[in-house]
């Protein structure tokens, strides 16, 4: 009787289950890098939508300056939302305004255009601010967006030196005057633009009698993972009042607003739009300006 050789048993196709883990590896890898490079793409494209629909100048005035800092998203994944604006009314006042729109990336920077462009179009024939973003939300919520925004309008009176404003669901404001006094502009407000139809927004009026400087800024500049909102106005207020008592420029100004960014650890995109001003003018020279508003020639100062 013939004795069987013994079978070894092998395992199963080693060489192949090797080779199908690397042709694994090597696709999933490929894919990574594929969605690494589209969202890199829409990061860019999404940045570079934002900084084209920035105004390329603000408008100024003798007595009144003007400048701005926008920085992006330190991750480079959360750009889009934030702009800030500045345009001549038709009655010769000065608009301003700063705003984020919900979300991030190409969607949200498409939708910071329509926004901005609306608030210039309403802005034309409203009598105030806060009638400019009851109409800029009833636009925006004619067009059926999924995303809100979050904004402050500003008015400004060259004759009387009036300050009108209005905010809907924004991050307060700061200011500070060349007295040494500063303080954080809390007024009331509604909510945010593309929310709910009918909403109404009230108007806090001042009088800039003392030099000084008023802050319209984002969120991404004071709040953080580390930093409550209230520290990071409080800081930014002492920034200023610090830069205003110094006499230094907007342009200064602006960039040293931004600079509480850092503080924060965020991850938001940025903006700042300083005005600063003279003080206003007495009444009697007022009286003698007549209708100065009415042919006013403003200049226009690029942003910082």
């Amino acid at each position: 009787m013939s004795r069987r050789r013994p079978t070894r048993s092998t395992p199963s196709a080693p060489a192949t289950s090797a080779d199908d883990l690397l042709t694994t590896l090597g696709r999933l890898t490929a894919q990574a890098r594929r969605g690494a490079e589209l969202q890199h793409a829409r990061v860019e494209l999404a940045e570079a939508l934002q900084r084209e629909m920035l105004p390329a100048v603000l408008p100024a005035l003798p007595g009144l300056r003007t400048a701005a800092r926008y920085a992006p998203a330190r991750t480079g994944l959360d750009i889009g939302g934030d702009w800030y604006d500045g345009f001549t009314l038709p009655d010769g006042a000065l608009a301003f305004c700063v705003g984020d729109v919900q979300g991030h990336d190409v969607e949200a920077a498409a939708m910071m255009g329509q926004v901005r462009i609306g608030l210039r179009a309403v802005a034309a024939t409203a009598t105030d601010p806060g009638q400019v973003l009851s109409r800029a939300n009833d636009l925006l919520l004619s067009v059926g967006s999924s995303l809100f925004a979050t904004c402050s309008f500003l008015r400004f009176d060259p004759v009387t030196w009036e300050l009108q404003s209005a905010r809907a669901g924004h991050v307060a404001s700061v200011w500070a005057t060349a007295g040494g006094r500063w303080g954080i502009a809390e007024d009331a407000g509604g909510l945010p633009l593309g929310i709910q139809p009918g909403e109404v927004y009230p108007v806090t009026r001042r009088n800039l009698a003392e030099a000084g400087a008023f802050v319209l800024l984002t969120d991404g500049v004071v709040e953080g993972p580390s930093f409550p909102i209230d520290k990071g106005l409080a800081t930014a207020a002492e920034v200023l009042v610090t830069g205003v008592c110094g006499g230094t420029a907007p342009e200064e100004l602006a960039a040293g607003v931004m600079k509480v960014a850092e503080l924060t650890g965020h991850s938001d995109d940025a903006a700042v739009l300083v005005l600063s001003h003279d003080a206003g003018p007495a009444e009697a020279v007022v009286r003698a300006r007549g209708g100065a508003r009415r042919v006013a020639r403003l200049t226009v100062r690029p942003p910082g």
